[in-house]
């Protein structure tokens, strides 16, 4: 068993409100100069909807992340078997080709061109019966031009047919389903916010021939060394999620750090600590190392389960006793077993990640919407709660198809196993406060989803009441003793491959 420590992240999708604060805290941090102007590595997009870049889903169009095969070339460090993990964009050989012609590579079309606007029209603008405007010029060339496109282009129009069409996770679904959605009177939309993953199973590290990107050891953040990299730009196409991003201006390429230098001063990221909804939370996880090639060669229907294999238990006295043979340190280990994102993801199985079927292993997790209570009028002008209370799956504005396309590879058993969670949570708390909830209906909802009151009390604090250290327990980073480790090649910890700016890539 080789433990790692693992940052990670959950979402809460029924809290987002859109409000893009997350965004903009970031653009201001990272990314406000020149080259970046088009990087938002924090995004808001609108589902359904194309996102951003622009169907940056359709691997077909892109050829992110990896797949099964049983031709191509093997893993290093993997053990062989039939079926063999191999990146979409390319093998050895198809990588040299690459570099000089990409056909998989997003064009600034795909983003969006930068602009601003030419505020001395304003002043300078002949006398005349007419307001002067203040002309969009490119950020790049400084040419006029006419705004097509930007970072959150569908907002709040995603759910309509204009954009949502488009969704690559429509393809396939039967019209009864397209119906579900875009009825006008069940008209239904939400907000997916986006970082990068910093995955288990990076596609962005396998595809850089520079060897630029590392994962590091003591965290699991994935960062990109910008003396390393070389501007071959095959970290875009080979990020399923189009994450990582090109700085036309410095010919190198970025992507979200996770605020790592606040995390070092025990301080959450800054899109997580300006979020108005409190969507965000999080927490360090510890995994096996030696199973992250296993899990990512799962079928479609169990990648999450394997993902959540891979997810130890911080309290199991031999999983501590392995990661302290691999040096995680005990503050680590405390850390682990306070995790509100090890409580979402393995103890509540309510947390679900994007896109399993990538293979990427993804270290954030969504939290499904259930979406408003739709309601009815009745005599007198009261309202009540039509049909089902907080609707039921079966008559959800969302099909659950289309939650599984987007959160678990397909598998509507565990996004319907997370939804019954969710529904009974609310299904209990409405009985404590409201009272016009039999007790046999909150018994019948609780069975069904295979909890206790005193679970689904745990889960309504922690969603809406938690407090700041609720919501992020940030383990503390021990930089001093990986810069130890570095020095010192012969320490235990370096033999485990903690504190290495580039650990073991067994299963990468």
């Amino acid at each position: 068993m080789n433990v790692r420590s693992q940052v990670s992240m959950v979402f809460h999708l029924d809290k987002c409100i859109g409000c893009h604060t997350c965004s903009v805290a970031c653009k201001n941090i990272w990314t406000d100069r020149k080259g970046s102007e088009y990087m938002w590595w924090n995004n808001v997009e609108t589902k359904p909807g194309t996102g951003y870049p622009t169907l940056w889903e359709d691997q077909e169009k892109y050829k992110g992340g990896w797949e099964l095969g049983d031709r191509g070339l093997p893993l290093i460090g993997s053990k062989g078997g039939s079926r063999r993990l191999r990146l979409k964009l390319q093998d050895r050989l198809r990588a040299l080709g690459n570099l000089f012609s990409n056909p998989y590579m997003p064009t600034m079309d795909d983003y969006y061109e930068p602009w601003t606007y030419r505020y001395s029209d304003l002043f300078t603008a002949p006398l005349g019966d007419d307001q002067p405007t203040a002309r969009p010029i490119s950020l790049i060339d400084g040419r006029p031009m006419e705004i097509e496109a930007g970072p959150n282009w569908d907002d709040d129009l995603g759910g309509s047919p204009l954009y949502a069409a488009n969704d690559p996770l429509l393809a396939g679904m039967g019209e009864v389903e397209r119906q579900q959605l875009f009825s006008i009177e069940r008209l239904v939309y939400f907000y997916v916010p986006r970082i990068c993953n910093h995955c288990l199973n990076p596609a962005c590290l396998a595809a850089c021939p520079a060897g630029a990107i590392y994962k590091r050891a003591e965290d699991g953040i994935v960062l990109v060394s910008q003396d390393k990299c070389r501007g071959w730009r095959m970290c875009v196409s080979g990020c399923p999620y189009k994450k990582v991003y090109f700085d036309w201006s410095t010919g190198k390429s970025e992507k979200c750090i996770l605020c790592y230098p606040l995390q070092e001063t025990g301080q959450a990221p800054a899109c997580f600590h300006v979020c108005v909804g409190r969507i965000r939370t999080l927490g360090v996880l510890l995994y096996d190392a030696d199973r992250v090639e296993e899990a990512g060669k799962a079928p479609d229907e169990e990648l999450v389960d394997a993902q959540r294999a891979l997810i130890l238990d911080p309290s199991d006295p031999e999983v501590v006793a392995a990661a302290r043979h691999s040096g995680v340190p005990d503050t680590v280990i405390a850390a682990a077993r306070r995790s509100p994102v090890y409580r979402y993801v393995k103890e509540w199985k309510l947390a679900l990640p994007l896109h399993p079927e990538f293979r990427t292993l993804p270290m954030l997790f969504y939290v499904p919407p259930l979406l408003p209570v739709v309601s009815s009028v009745q005599e007198g002008g009261a309202q009540r709660l039509a049909g089902d209370l907080f609707s039921s799956l079966e008559s959800a504005r969302l099909p659950m198809r289309y939650m599984a396309r987007l959160l678990a590879a397909g598998n509507e058993e565990a996004v319907t196993a997370a939804y019954r969670k969710l529904i009974a949570v609310r299904l209990y708390k409405r009985a404590e406060a409201v009272g016009d909830v039999k007790d046999t209906e909150v018994a019948a909802a609780l069975a069904g989803a295979g909890m206790s009151a005193q679970e689904a009390e745990a889960i309504f604090r922690l969603t809406a009441l938690s407090t700041y250290e609720e919501r992020f327990v940030i383990p503390p980073m021990a930089r001093e003793q990986a810069i130890e480790a570095l020095t010192d090649p012969q320490t235990h910890k370096a033999e485990a491959g903690f504190g290495t700016r580039r650990p073991p890539r067994r299963g990468w």
